[in-house]
């Protein structure tokens, strides 16, 4: 595992626990009470890009030493002259003029104002609990926003009739939260496992929304190489969620774990999913099942359907790559082993999987592949630790032209949970209802004020969208929401207007350099002084 220093004196922010390359920890809860970057970014946006203390210090990198292969490895370079894909003729442009508006999209044209989606936010409870402050930041903001497996089949309010799903009271609430704000950029992507194929979530969906969604078929995740799991603690549900048809261990129905749960030996049950495919042997099989599979749901009536992939190895990679272009799937999302999960074995996650910058340089290979005999080529997501606008910058570099949308899970859920904590102190009476963790504001939070409006930076803009009588409704950690992605959005403008790209749609290979040979073995991106030489020998001779 790569560790990174738990703090960073410049910006003032202190990990909790164990930072890795994302700047995260690797286990961040929703308790948390600071205050690493993203925690910090959430409350007061674009100002955490820059040294603290501004007038009282001066501020000097050392990250210029890159061991290893890892987006950390990947140089972002810089131009001194020109303005690609710039709005006007006027000279005198400034970084907040690069256009960040992205889109992807086979047939149907699904725009976003950001490149960031937050993804899979599925059965496991925290993803629950924290919805409303999910589903309203992302939309206030214009991204996509992954309802992910599993929704349905725990949802003990649910009702299954004849093996159909015929009342789904959760996913419609995660779907109409999202739609409330929802002001056509963006999207709510409803993703369905084996279970929820089983369980008839397409139909159930199609028959209610339409087209209003993009369905989303998923053979896998970064963080495991097993089914989606939870963890419950009621043997009553457990034995629920058996009778449901998952697997449940310990099973609660044998009498020695009965008998171990009253002695209060057996404390919690885990729920697991089945494996997909589990009857296939051949690529062939699987190009067929998965063809029918598509071909299904647009009979339904879907007009966009998306797939979800894990960190499999090249021949996964290369299947899901070349059935989603072929079917014409508007959009794949490619999570790469460093992903982050609700519950997946710790061991698993350390080990197994092809890590995401091997990945998403296989993935651009293999769509170049396609493209180079003129093949229509799937646009794509990457997945797999993002939480800094610098390694966004860089994966959309990577995969450019390909690479529309950067997928981000536990990044965009810290600022969900920042903000219920925040607006379970301020306002008591909603703190069950926010899921608030706190009884009083830490020092983190006091420093910058004692109200909502002190505390959030981007606090007045969110009001300017949504207007002020209507701000009472706003979930803080939609607030804490937009709040991120204002930093994060300014640092992916600067990054792209010092590369003298003035829209998203202009960003390539040529932005990046590796910072090792190793690197530019491994992604094909060259080594940072042989990117130009050519040219500079030339200018010298002239």
């Amino acid at each position: 595992m790569s560790n990174q220093p738990k703090s960073n004196d410049v910006l003032g922010s202190v990990n909790r626990g164990n930072a890795i390359e994302s700047g995260l920890c690797t286990l961040c809860r929703a308790d948390c009470q600071g205050k690493c970057e993203t925690w910090l970014s959430s409350m007061r946006g674009r100002e955490i890009l820059y040294p603290r203390d501004f007038g009282l210090v001066t501020a000097g990198s050392g990250n210029t030493t890159h061991v290893g292969v890892s987006y950390n490895s990947l140089r972002i370079q810089g131009l001194n002259y020109g303005a690609m894909g710039a709005p006007t003729s006027d000279k005198d442009l400034l970084f907040t003029d690069v256009n960040l508006e992205t889109s992807f999209g086979a047939k149907e044209t699904t725009k976003c104002k950001v490149p960031f989606m937050t993804g899979a936010l599925g059965s496991t409870f925290i993803a629950a609990k924290y919805w409303d402050a999910f589903a309203a930041g992302c939309a206030l903001v214009g991204a996509p926003i992954v309802i992910g497996e599993n929704v349905v089949g725990v949802d003990r309010e649910s009702e299954i009739k004849d093996g159909r799903i015929s009342k789904a009271p959760e996913l419609e609430r995660r779907i109409d939260t999202y739609m409330r704000y929802y002001d056509g950029y963006g999207a709510i992507i409803v993703q369905m496992n084996v279970e929820d194929t089983r369980n008839g979530v397409a139909e159930y969906v199609a028959e209610k929304y339409g087209d209003k969604v993009i369905i989303e078929l998923k053979w896998g995740q970064g963080a495991k190489n097993i089914g989606g799991e939870i963890e419950v603690t009621s043997i009553d549900y457990a034995t629920f969620l058996k009778k449901r048809g998952y697997l449940v261990d310990p099973d609660p129905e044998k009498p020695e774990v009965q008998e171990g749960y009253k002695r209060g030996s057996i404390k919690h049950f885990a729920r697991h999913s089945r494996l997909g495919y589990t009857d296939l042997s051949s690529y062939e099989q699987v190009h067929d099942e998965f063809m029918n599979s598509v071909k299904y749901l647009r009979e339904l009536g879907f007009k966009r359907i998306s797939l979800k992939t894990g960190s499999y190895g090249m021949e996964a990679l290369a299947m899901a790559i070349k059935f989603a272009s072929e079917a014409e799937l508007d959009l794949l999302t490619m999570d790469g082993s460093g992903g982050g999960t609700g519950m997946s074995p710790w061991n698993m996650m350390e080990s197994w999987g092809v890590p995401s910058i091997l990945l998403h340089s296989k993935a651009y290979e293999y769509a170049s592949r396609l493209a180079a005999r003129g093949k229509n080529v799937v646009d794509m997501s990457f997945a797999g630790g993002f939480a800094k606008g610098s390694n966004i910058f860089k994966a959309l570099a990577l995969g450019g032209p390909y690479t529309k949308m950067i997928c981000m899970g536990r990044a965009m859920m810290v600022p969900g949970f920042l903000g219920s904590n925040i607006e379970g102190v301020l306002h008591p009476e909603r703190k069950a209802a926010v899921s608030g963790n706190w009884d009083k504001l830490p020092a983190a939070v006091t420093k910058y004020g004692q109200s909502a409006e002190e505390i959030f930076a981007c606090y007045a803009d969110v009001e300017k969208k949504v207007g002020r009588d209507a701000m009472k409704d706003v979930p803080l950690g939609a607030v804490a929401i937009w709040s991120l992605v204002d930093k994060l959005s300014a640092e992916l403008q600067q990054l792209l207007a010092g590369a003298r790209k003035f829209s998203l749609s202009e960003i390539g290979r040529e932005d990046i350099a590796s910072g090792n040979r190793e690197t530019e073995r491994e992604t094909g991106i060259r080594f940072i002084t042989d990117i130009m030489d050519e040219t500079a020998q030339k200018i010298l001779d002239m």
